[in-house]
């Protein structure tokens, strides 16, 4: 089969018209980053989604960008197509967008796929889900990029992590880390680490949450104002993930720095220690980056492609 003949766009050329497919926490959440950081602007971005014009109507008030019922409408001329929709629902919206990408990008032949214009970029943050499996959903000799971002990127603090697949070059990777970088850290991974990557920093915002809302409580608890007890505890976890980027230094040194002997942090440590905390933590994020590789395996032997419910093209 051969590849594709026409040259993805130069990387310092517009990224847009970038097409979200999908509405939810993450795709907002990188649309507010993406805005904020002003590498795109609201007439550069279009948003599709399954079944829900609420969610739409939601996105469009709320970002002043425009959307769509029909994934046909959203994806012509798109330059970039974000593919965010839950896990067991991307297969079969790339199952639909096929035709909509051949007809619009491509032009068949009996030796194969031929470009008849600039291919899109595909860039995929759907957890679990491979390369190889989008790749088999699609045109051939589209590019895919895969990205695991986190929420973080909606005040442009995501680590995210990126991966390309084999039809994917160096302008894509390049045009893809353009995008990721105004939200945040990004590195660069083989695709068989990703999901230790989605189990750390993907879901990773989350368990720090649980860790202030388990301080808000306890000051709660000890008769501090709710309010009070939550600016506080948040302030703290601020303040020490600033002097850890600040100093360098490495978490247990500065741990050991603040435990005086005898002292009340001592005292809280040990009860942590015997709760188990740390283990705790360990054992979640491994749970994490196993169910990633369970979701990555449904997602790749079709069992997830049943229920094509959506049937706006």
């Amino acid at each position: 089969m051969r590849r594709r003949t026409a040259a993805f766009p130069p990387v310092d050329s517009p990224l847009s018209p970038v097409t979200f497919l999908g509405a939810g926490s993450l795709a907002q959440a990188l649309i507010r980053g993406f805005l904020a950081a002003g590498i795109l602007a609201p007439d550069d971005i279009r948003v599709t989604n399954r079944s829900s014009q609420e969610r739409l109507d939601e996105v469009a008030r709320t970002y002043g960008v425009a959307t769509y019922r029909t994934k046909r409408t959203a994806l012509a001329d798109a330059r970039t197509i974000i593919l965010a929709t839950k896990p067991a629902d991307a297969p079969a919206c790339l199952v639909q967008c096929r035709p909509i990408l051949e007809s619009g990008y491509l032009l068949a032949d009996d030796a194969g796929w031929d470009a008849g214009g600039p291919l899109p970029l595909l860039v995929s943050v759907v957890a679990g889900l491979g390369t190889a499996a989008i790749e088999a959903l699609v045109p051939p000799g589209l590019p895919v990029v895969r990205a695991m971002p986190n929420t973080s990127c909606g005040v442009r603090e995501s680590a995210t992590a990126l991966a390309v697949g084999r039809w994917a070059g160096p302008e894509h990777l390049a045009a893809a880390r353009r995008l990721f970088e105004a939200v945040g850290l990004v590195v660069e991974l083989d695709e068989s680490q990703m999901n230790a990557m989605t189990a750390l920093a993907g879901s990773g915002p989350a368990y720090v949450y649980l860790m202030l809302e388990a301080m808000t409580e306890a000051g709660v608890r000890l008769g501090l104002d709710p309010d009070l007890a939550h600016r506080l505890s948040l302030q703290t976890l601020r303040g020490a993930a600033a002097t850890l980027a600040a100093t360098g230094e490495a978490p247990a040194e500065l741990r050991r720095k603040v435990t005086s002997p005898g002292g009340t942090t001592m005292a809280a440590l040990a009860v942590l220690e015997q709760a188990g905390f740390k283990q705790g933590v360990v054992a979640a994020i491994g749970r994490a980056a196993e169910r990633a590789g369970e979701l990555a395996g449904a997602l790749s032997d079709g069992r997830a492609v049943a229920g094509t419910r959506d049937s706006g093209t």
